[in-house]
């Protein structure tokens, strides 16, 4: 008799909601018309997220390699909408920056993931959101704290309800 595991614990469904909500992203950006791929809007909703967010991080939070992500960088800045600023501190390290220019795409993603979110959400109340977040940030620092990796810059816990 073969082992057969059971498909909705959390971490298979953590996995299946994270392909999920991926791919809704993807289509949700290119729905939205913004000139950009799917990439270059994650790579932008990082720098927007972490203003001054080195290069490396945000790789790393994406969950992509280095030169992947230098290559999403490399035609944001074309198009006007980051800038890359030197490290002081260290010279092979860049600071990456929105530019006022990245405005109205910022708020035009903000908004069409909203809307995604809104519908990923649906038949949660409120309280259930807040709950669902909670847990995910706590989910998160857990596994940041298991990995040795610096934590997320976000609200304190107090903030998070």
């Amino acid at each position: 008799m073969s082992v057969k595991l059971p498909n909705d614990t959390i971490g298979m469904l953590l996995t299946d909601v994270s392909r999920l909500l991926r791919g809704a992203f993807d289509r949700t950006i290119l729905a939205a018309g913004l000139g950009l791929t799917p990439g270059e809007a994650r790579a932008l909703v990082q720098v927007a997220a972490s203003e001054g967010i080195k290069q490396a991080e945000i790789a790393q939070r994406m969950g992509i390699e280095p030169m992947t992500l230098s290559t999403y960088l490399d035609r944001l800045e074309g198009l006007g909408l980051v800038s890359r600023v030197a490290d002081p501190t260290d010279r092979r390290a860049k600071h990456v920056m929105l530019t006022d220019q990245a405005d109205g795409i910022v708020l035009s993603i903000q908004a069409s993931l909203r809307t995604m979110m809104d519908n990923v959400t649906d038949g949660l109340d409120e309280e259930a959101r807040a709950a669902l977040r909670l847990s995910l940030l706590t989910l998160r620092d857990n596994l940041q704290a298991v990995d040795g990796c610096p934590p997320t810059r976000s609200p304190s816990r107090e903030d998070r309800t």
